[in-house]
């Protein structure tokens, strides 16, 4: 009928906004994740169009799925990697920025988009402290070594979060493993 097609008109209309929102959210929060991985404030990101097979393989043996690639060129300079990496949490995805450096070690980690339980899980994404004291995010900074980095051996759970803790160093190693792929 003329007004089902009218409904479907407006529905079609409506998801195309929001899709176009949710891009435009998501772009901008890529943005700051990135800037948020790397010290240096003369940085630029060109992103990788063509990433390497071998890099997205490496990344998914660590149980990461890398989904975007740039280069980090401080002052023209190469200076390493950002990537953008999807590993589970424990409430469903948790998207990541993950800088590695040159010399293939952590800058920085900073989230994306993530479900992660509030006042649990979202204490890592917030970089909370851990019971050692450094931020859950903050820990993995120049750390290096791919499938090297493992919860409650050589990194510290927040407490009550430790499968929220275990996505976001699966997706640190997924990085890792990228960047060793690609050098």
């Amino acid at each position: 009928t003329a007004i089902s097609l009218v409904v479907a008109a407006l529905l079609g209309a409506t998801n195309a906004l929001t899709e176009d929102k949710i891009a435009a959210i998501n772009k901008a929060n890529t943005e700051v994740a990135l800037a948020a991985v790397v010290s240096s404030p003369d940085c630029e990101f060109p992103p990788i169009e063509e990433i390497p097979q071998a890099a997205i393989d490496a990344a998914k043996t660590q149980s990461g799925k890398l989904t975007e690639a740039y280069r980090v060129v401080v002052n023209g300079e190469d200076a390493g990697y950002a990537f953008k990496i999807v590993a589970g949490g424990s409430q469903g995805d948790i998207e990541m920025i993950v800088g590695v450096d040159a010399d293939l070690a952590v800058t920085g980690v900073s989230i994306v988009k993530a479900s992660e339980t509030a006042g649990i899980g979202s204490k890592v994404i917030d970089n909370e402290a851990t019971s050692a004291g450094t931020g859950a995010l903050d820990q993995f900074v120049g750390k290096s070594g791919a499938g090297t980095l493992v919860v409650k051996q050589n990194i510290d759970a927040v407490t009550g979060a430790t499968v929220s803790t275990k996505g976001v160093t699966k997706g640190v190693n997924a990085a890792l493993a990228a960047a060793e792929a690609m050098n």
